[in-house]
């Protein structure tokens, strides 16, 4: 190994389903580049640190109330057992701050994460604030675990790392990066199903091109992320309000 290709992020993830791991993360290019050594992957199973033969990680939620609370000591002696080295610990679960693209950058600049999935109702509170962990959501939705969130997160940082895409002028004009979301691409055939690719893609004029992809993407952010399109406008000294206004007019 080069020294250009030295593993320099690590992610570490702990969990009751290891075998769930790498799942995605071992396929197209985020499995290329494990195997290139630009990042790596290992996995910690939290029953190792269960105390009783049959191996129990969880217990009634203390108040009462349905399902079952994963349990303070075992779970902070697997999170213990994790070697950090400066990386951030985080804790999926849907009551989290919302994954963003910015978070993204943030961590796919540092040495990795340590993640700790979920499950059950979840864990208990006096481990989240003794580890100081980040709680972090990827939506508006539940899961059964934190296995297929932690593996959208993983994903999504190491895209960003050195040496990951082919050409990495792709992410450039991705959804998030500019605050907006992407425009509509388009291949050959010219024509597909009697639906042909806008005349200005194949004009030849790139400035006409790099316009209509700016209006397609404010179009779209507009219709489908009014949260964005008013932080877009935030950005630009525009308030969202004096714009409705605007167009009123």
């Amino acid at each position: 190994m080069t020294d250009a290709a030295k593993i320099t992020w690590r992610a570490t993830v702990l969990s009751l389903y290891p075998d769930a791991f790498p799942g995605v993360l071992g396929t197209s290019v985020i499995g290329t580049a494990e195997q290139n050594g630009l990042w790596q992957l290992e996995t910690v199973d939290i029953r190792d640190f269960a105390v009783n033969r049959h191996r129990t990680v969880d217990g009634p939620p203390a108040g009462g109330g349905a399902g079952l609370v994963l349990k303070p000591d075992i779970s902070a002696k697997a999170i213990d057992s994790v070697v950090r080295d400066d990386r951030p610990l985080l804790y999926m679960t849907p009551r989290g701050r919302p994954l963003t693209q910015d978070r993204v950058r943030q961590l796919a600049s540092g040495p990795g994460l340590v993640c700790f999935c979920g499950r059950f109702e979840g864990l208990d509170q006096r481990v989240i604030e003794s580890r100081g962990m980040e709680e972090v959501s990827i939506g508006d939705f539940v899961l059964a675990g934190g296995e297929v969130a932690a593996q959208a997160m993983i994903e999504a940082c190491v895209r960003l790392l050195p040496g990951v895409l082919g050409n990495s002028e792709s992410a450039l004009d991705e959804s998030f990066e500019d605050g907006l979301l992407e425009y509509p691409l388009y291949t050959r055939p010219r024509e597909f199903e009697g639906r042909a690719i806008p005349a200005v893609l194949t004009s030849g004029d790139h400035g006409a091109v790099d316009r209509w992809r700016r209006t397609q993407m404010e179009e779209i952010t507009k219709a489908r992320r009014p949260d964005l399109w008013d932080a877009h406008l935030e950005r630009k000294g525009e308030s969202p309000l004096r714009s409705e206004d605007n167009e009123r007019d």
